[in-house]
This record gives C-alpha cells, structure tokens and sequence, in this order.
C-alpha cells in the first residue's frame, strides 16, 4: 500500500502547485499554454527513487498517505510550489571574461565587428586553451550553483571555446565530471563548429570535425567516458555557411546526437529550413527567421530556443515570438548564459520574453519548464509536475505563481526552497512572505 511505504517528500498545503501538464504532454503549443494546469490547496509526494508519486488535493493526499512514512515535510500554506525551471541555452565551461566588450558594444560596436577584430569568441578560446581541466571545472560548479539558487534544475552546457580537438574534449569532460559533482542536471552540448579556428577556412574546419573531432565522441561515448546528447553549430554568414552546417549536423546525427543549432541570427540563413529537412530537435536564436522557416519548424515539431537576454545586450531585433506561437512552434526559452550575454536567470529571462517578445506569463512558464525540457529531449521526465516524472520543484513564497516572472530580478527573494529529486538543495531562510505585497 502507497501509504505505508517509505517516502522522501510531502509538500503539502500549497495555495498553487502548478503542474504545467496535467495530461503527459510532451510539449504545450500556444493553446495548450494558454490554461496551465493548477491545482489549489494541493499537495505533492516524491519517494525515495526521486520520482513524483503522487500530485492531488491536500485533503486527498493526506488521507492516503501517513506523516510518518516521509524523511521530510514542507508545509507550504500561503507558497507556489512549481517544476524546477529547464535552461535550453547555455555556454557555461569558458576562461576569462568579456567585460571590456561591453564597453565596445555601448560605444556602438556590433558583435561581427568584435569578432572579426580578434575579439568575441576567439578572445574566449585563447584563455580556455591556457585554463586546466580543473579550473574550468571550479568556474563551471560555481555558475551552475548561481543557476540552480536562481531555480533551474535542468541545464544544457555547451563546448565550443576549444575548437581544437583537445581543448573541446577538455571541456567536455569538465562537463561530465560537473553532472557527478552537481545537483543540476545536465543535458551536454558538443559545440566544436562555435566558430572556424583561426589559420583554417570554414571547409577544413568542416573536414577536421567529421573525420576527427566526432569519430573521437563516438569512441569516448562508447566507453562510458564522455556522455554528449547533442550537436550545435553556428550557422551563419561568416562563420559556417548553410552546406558546411548540414554535414557536420548529419555526420553528428549518424552517431547518435540530438541536432539542436544556433541559426537565423544575424542573417537569414534558411537554417530553420535546413533543421526541419534534418529532424533537428531544436534551433536556437532565430532572429531573422523566415516565415517559410517558422512553417517548417513547426510541421517538424522543432522547438524554438527563444533567447531574449541575447537579443537584448547585443540590441538585436527580437525574435518573432507571436508569429511562431500563432503557426504552432513549439518555443522554448534559454538563458544563453555566456561572456558576451552574462545572465543566469531563467525568471528574467521570462520577463523579458513577456515585455519584449510579446509572450504571456503562461507562454513564458511553459518555454522555461516543458517546452525547454523538449528541446532537450527530456520532457518525458523533466518540466511539468506528474506522476512518474523527476521530482524536480521550486517553492516561492507568494501565493501567485506570476510573481516569479513579474518580479524583475526579484527571484532571490522570492524562491524559498530548489528541490532535485526530491531532495532540498537551495534553502532561502532570508526568503519573505510575498503574499501580503
């Protein structure tokens, strides 16, 4: 009987737990969002595997389980209680900051003239070629600590500052050893085609990946040693062109990586076409998509990384939010945490997604839990809270869950309690009650 056994967590009494799904959607589109699945007054069961066992009206959950079967009780009268937020987008294993360029951007700089100059990315591969595996694994633990105190539980973190085959591979294996020494998971990114090395054309960039940067994956995958999810590249004019783009996706894809892309930025590239032919689980940026782009990518149920932090520091035009939702994109968010877009919050990225691309509170939530957890390949398990999913959770002391997002910068006062698994990894004691403001 369920409510003799042991279990890890009740949270009980919580005046919203917001499930995001309540009916196992792998992904919400711009209906299915519009009403997310709340509950009131309700409790919530994760046992001892980790997993959510039960979801329900307190009074309901209180009379099939007993207090003393559970290792701890949080009662959360007066809290939200909602899934742990996914982060689709991030560059967190790198070597030396980019703070003087943002002094060039505001002077009036783009970020093709930093890069063509010296600067941007090839600034950042030259210090992460110097740092050890060790120091890049300190930095990495720190950042991904700020991320999870800021509520996300579920991370992607890229490559892609090496270039080089040994600097990629140590990059990579900072990453690996950082999902057994974090809390937060970690879906991991093999970005080597970040940008072409210098003393290489784009085409013997293009050769050196496919015959010897994912041949070497491939063999560290098998042995157990390196455990990579996904393939990006940087498709774009003066980087790697569309044909450079679809080998190195394809040569990645016959080896077992999800594609998931950085395209369409700062010119139209047809990359949301070239995704969509590809089976690409996701596309990130988008800026300068195309209508036939965004058609594409919905029919082939891509996602959409939507990245408004980017946008907004590199003053871009935003990405076309509402023309992707009313075509029925599946959009997801992502922090692009990185030197040049410095921002480890999934709550401001959410503002700023509602204030600067159009996006509902609704909207917002679902492409930070559910639809990011998709584009990762994970929302079987991850993004909403459901019987049999991770019992990944945030607590914020408010009674509205929209405080989350309507509060800018306000999420370190407001989220009480990260819980992974069931377990508390980030308890807020400064934390104030909202609920009365």
């Amino acid at each position: 009987m369920a409510g003799r056994q042991r279990q890890r967590l009740l949270l009980e009494n919580a005046e919203q737990l917001v499930l995001v799904c309540g009916r196992r959607e792998p992904y919400l589109r711009r209906d299915g969002a519009a009403s997310l699945a709340v509950l009131r007054a309700a409790s919530l069961v994760v046992g001892l595997d980790g997993c959510i066992k039960a979801v329900g009206q307190a009074e309901v959950i209180r009379n099939e389980f007993s207090e003393a079967t559970f290792e701890r009780i949080i009662d959360c009268s007066g809290k939200c209680v909602l899934p742990g937020l996914v982060d689709a987008h991030t560059h967190p294993v790198w070597a030396g900051d980019r703070v003087h360029e943002f002094a060039m951007k505001l002077a009036g700089a783009s970020y093709m003239e930093i890069h063509q100059a010296g600067g941007g990315i090839h600034f950042t591969v030259e210090h992460t070629r110097k740092a050890t595996e060790d120091e890049l694994l300190a930095t990495l633990e720190q950042r991904l600590g700020r991320m999870l105190r800021a509520g996300s539980t579920l991370v992607e973190c890229k490559s892609g500052y090496g270039l080089d085959l040994d600097t990629e591979l140590k990059m990579l294996r900072a990453i690996e050893r950082a999902r057994g020494s974090s809390a937060i998971g970690i879906s991991s990114t093999y970005c080597g085609a970040h940008a072409v090395p210098k003393g290489k054309t784009a085409t013997e960039a293009t050769d050196d990946i496919i015959n010897n940067h994912l041949p070497k994956l491939k063999e560290l995958k098998l042995s157990g040693e390196i455990d990579v999810n996904n393939i990006d590249v940087f498709c774009e004019k003066g980087v790697f062109d569309l044909e450079s783009t679809r080998r190195i996706l394809q040569a990645g894809k016959d080896i077992g990586l999800q594609i998931n892309f950085h395209g369409d930025e700062l010119h139209p590239m047809k990359s949301a076409e070239l995704g969509a032919e590809l089976g690409a689980r996701a596309i990130s940026h988008l800026e300068e998509v195309s209508d036939e782009g965004i058609v594409a990518m919905a029919r082939a149920k891509c996602a959409a990384v939507l990245l408004p932090t980017t946008a907004y520091m590199l003053r871009l035009k935003q990405p076309r939010a509402r023309k992707m939702l009313e075509e029925g994109v599946i959009v997801a968010l992502g922090s692009d945490f990185n030197p040049n877009a410095y921002c480890y919050s999934m709550p401001m990225v959410m503002h700023l997604a509602c204030v600067n691309m159009k996006m509902s509170m609704n909207e917002a939530l679902a492409a930070a839990t559910i639809n990011a957890a998709y584009a990762l390949g994970k929302s079987d398990s991850h993004g909403s809270l459901e019987v049999g999913k991770q019992g990944d959770l945030l607590i914020i002391n408010s009674s509205r869950w929209e405080h989350l997002i309507y509060q800018f910068g306000g999420h370190e006062a407001l989220i009480n309690y990260v819980i992974v698994k069931g377990k508390v990894i980030y308890e807020n004691e400064r934390c104030e009650a909202m609920s009365s403001y």
